[in-house]
């Protein structure tokens, strides 16, 4: 596999991994020294011990939202990742990702986007 095809692959794999919370699922997606950022500015969490602590610490419900998204991008190693999460509880959120793949397919680098639209704004 590569690009596109890689991308839409790890994506699939977040989200049952973001389903089930389940360790394997999570750590199967990152290299053992993979790098997580829940926020651009934030230092990495770095390896599997870590960035599955932090995952099930932020772990939502298998059921409690649906998640829409496209590869826009692929330079390289390099996939961006555009999508939104809608919340039973009505909370909405903008997702942009950077990926960046090993060619086995497991992320060395993650770092996360999202954001709430305007008030009134149901694009």
């Amino acid at each position: 596999m590569q690009g596109h095809e890689l991308a839409e692959d790890w994506v699939r794999r977040y989200e049952r991994a973001w389903a089930t919370n389940d360790p394997d699922d999570v750590r199967a997606l990152f290299a053992p020294d993979g790098e997580y950022r829940f926020h651009p500015w934030d230092e990495p969490v770095v390896g599997h011990d870590a960035i599955l602590t932090s995952w099930l610490d932020a772990q939502d419900g298998a059921d409690d939202h649906t998640f829409t998204w496209s590869v826009i991008a692929v330079d390289g190693s390099t996939a961006v990742v555009q999508g939104r999460t809608t919340y039973t509880d009505g909370d909405v959120y903008e997702n942009l990702w950077v990926i960046r793949l090993a060619e086995d397919g497991r992320a060395t680098s993650f770092t996360e986007w999202y954001m709430e639209p305007p008030a009134g704004d149901d694009a």
